[in-house]
């Protein structure tokens, strides 16, 4: 058994995502523009083209709105489109891992470091930011 197609994601639903998540309105010439002050302090904002009608989106602008402006997953955008469920937004579920190397720590160590992804395996953080800073005192 397939599973159930969903619609193309449209502005109308933007608009009704950003209207049940409580995102207030901000003023805009060109788009309907939105903000939203999550707990941890950062401020999302995003802009649907007017008017905000059923004009689809395509996937690649569609994967950028949920990622990089709304920050939730599919499911959590019909979730809450569909039956007015609010993104849990709880800084405290979303936290990394206290032991988890940092992606910027880890690109450094491969880019500027010249370790190999497979030398940052079982790396722990303070093995990995320890080694960055021999890097940057030693040039070793």
């Amino acid at each position: 058994m397939t599973p159930a197609r969903r619609p193309a994601p449209n502005r109308a639903d933007h608009l009704r995502f950003v209207q049940h998540e409580g995102w207030r309105s901000v003023p805009s010439t060109h788009h309907e523009t939105f903000e939203l002050t999550l707990p941890d302090g950062r401020i999302l904002r995003t802009r649907i083209s007017r008017p905000p009608d059923r004009t689809t989106y395509g996937p690649r602008l569609w994967s950028h709105v949920l990622r990089d402006q709304l920050v939730v997953t599919e499911e959590e955008f019909r979730a809450c489109v569909d039956d007015g469920a609010v993104p849990d937004r709880d800084p405290a579920r979303h936290a990394p891992d206290p032991a988890t190397i940092p992606v910027e720590v880890a690109r450094l160590l491969v880019e500027r470091v010249g370790l190999r992804r497979e030398d940052l395996v079982g790396m722990t953080r303070d093995e990995a930011v320890a080694r960055l800073a021999a890097y940057w005192t030693t040039g070793r």
